[in-house]
């Protein structure tokens, strides 16, 4: 299945909901794995997103639809980016 990084950063509204419940974390992977996206890490991180998250998805479609879903909530904000593993791309070198 293809990779994707996901850059993710807490609208206000998302900062609230995590401070008074952080589990909503964990619910939202759930969530997205019946959307079939499957996360494989995911990161807190300083600077100028909140999160990374590297996940498997079967395509582009499936990646936004799953991005307009959680984007339309007001909670985050999203910068999706396909990824090739390294020796993947040297191979196609």
């Amino acid at each position: 299945m293809p990779t994707y990084v996901i850059l993710s950063r807490l609208t206000d509204e998302g900062r609230k909901t995590i401070k008074q419940k952080p589990q909503r974390l964990s619910e939202v992977n759930k969530e997205l794995e019946g959307m079939g996206v499957k996360v494989k890490a995911q990161f807190a991180v300083l600077g100028p997103y909140d999160f990374v998250n590297i996940v498997e998805a079967p395509d582009n479609i499936s990646m936004m639809k799953m991005s307009v879903e959680l984007g339309s909530r007001g909670s985050v904000q999203l910068l999706t980016l396909p990824a090739v593993e390294v020796n993947d791309f040297i191979k196609l070198m």
